[in-house]
C-alpha cells in the first residue's frame, strides 16, 4: 500500500497519487493501485503513467470525461490541479484561504498521520463552507486530541476563529491536553478554573463540570456573553452532550452560535439521546478495523 509519489499541494493537503510501472505495461495499468492510493489519502487526482504518456482519473468528476491521457509535457501544475480542485467543490476565494492556512510544524518533524490529515482538512473545508455542527469519528488511541489542535492551530493562525473553547469530562484530558498536544499555544491557552473564565486569553480548556452545576451560581458560563467562543470542540461527546435534556448540553445550547465540532470513538444512538441528531453525519469516521 505504498504510493509510488505523492504529490502535496502544500504539506498535509495532497492533491494527486502516482503511480509509475515500465514501458512493457500499458499507461493504465498502475491505475487502480493509484486510486486505492488517492482513496486512502483523500487526494482528488490519481495519474499512472509507464513512462510514455500519463492516464489521469480525476476524482473531483461525477460525470463527463473521468480519465484522459496527457502527454509526458503535458502534465498539469499545482496551480492547475488546486484550481480545477477547488471549481470542483465550489470554493470561493475567502473559503480557499482557510482551507490552505499552514498546519502547525515543530522541530521534531511531527506532523498529522494522513488519517487524520483527511480529518482536520475536511472539517476546516466543512467549515469554511458554513457547516457550524461537525462530528468526527475516530477510534480509539488515533490521536483525536492532536487532530483537535491541528483544526484549532489552523483556524486560529488564519484568525478565522479567535476564541476557542476546548471542553472534555475528566480532569486528566484537560491537563494532558494542556501539557502536550496543546502546548505550542503557549500564553495564549488556559484552563478554567476557581470558577472563573479569563476574557485575556484566546484558547480555553475546561471540564464540563468547572464552569456548569445544579445550582446556578455554578453555570459560570453565563457569565460571558453567548457569542465569547466562536468554536467549541467537545472531546468524547458521545457521552456528556448526546442527550438532549443532558445538564451540560445547556452549555453548548447557551454558546449556540459558535461552531461546535464533536469528537467520539463511539458515537451515542439510541431513542434517548443521538449525537447524529446533534452535530449531522460525520464528515469523516476512522474505524478500529481500519
Amino acid at each position: 500500500r505504498r504510493a509510488d509519489y505523492v504529490l502535496y499541494y502544500k504539506p498535509g493537503m495532497p492533491l494527486a497519487v502516482i503511480e509509475a510501472k515500465d514501458n512493457n505495461h500499458s499507461i493504465a495499468s498502475g491505475m487502480q493501485q493509484a486510486l486505492a492510493g488517492a482513496e486512502a489519502l483523500d487526494a482528488p487526482f490519481a495519474f499512472s503513467t509507464n513512462g510514455d504518456a500519463f492516464l489521469e482519473h480525476d476524482r473531483t468528476r461525477r460525470e463527463g470525461v473521468v480519465e484522459r491521457e496527457i502527454p509526458l509535457s503535458a502534465f498539469p501544475s499545482p496551480a492547475e490541479l488546486w484550481q480545477r480542485y477547488g471549481a470542483a467543490r465550489n470554493l470561493k476565494p475567502a473559503e480557499q484561504a482557510v482551507i490552505t492556512q499552514d498546519y502547525h510544524a515543530d522541530a521534531s518533524g511531527k506532523g498529522p498521520r494522513y488519517y487524520q490529515q483527511i480529518a482536520i482538512n475536511r472539517t476546516l473545508e466543512a467549515i469554511a463552507k458554513g457547516r457550524d455542527r461537525i462530528l468526527l469519528v475516530m477510534a480509539t488511541g488515533t490521536g483525536k486530541t492532536y487532530t483537535a489542535f491541528q483544526i484549532i492551530w489552523r483556524l486560529w493562525r488564519a484568525r478565522a476563529r479567535k476564541r476557542i473553547l476546548f471542553l472534555a469530562d475528566r480532569n486528566i484530558l484537560v491537563d494532558q491536553t494542556r501539557m502536550n498536544d496543546f502546548k505550542p499555544f503557549g500564553a495564549v491557552m488556559t484552563k478554567i478554573k476557581n470558577r472563573k473564565i479569563d476574557p485575556s486569553y484566546e484558547i480555553y480548556l475546561g471540564l464540563y463540570q468547572a464552569i456548569t452545576g445544579p445550582d446556578e451560581e455554578d453555570k459560570i458560563f453565563k457569565n460571558v456573553s453567548p457569542d465569547f467562543f466562536d468554536l467549541i470542540i467537545i472531546d468524547e461527546c458521545h457521552r456528556g452532550s448526546a442527550a438532549d435534556d443532558s445538564a451540560w448540553r445547556e452549555i453548548l445550547d447557551y454558546f449556540s452560535g459558535a461552531i461546535q465540532i464533536g469528537l467520539t470513538a463511539t458515537p451515542k444512538e439510541t431513542k434517548y439521546a443521538s449525537n447524529i441528531t446533534y452535530f449531522g453525519e460525520p464528515v469523516y469516521t476512522y474505524k478500529l478495523k481500519q
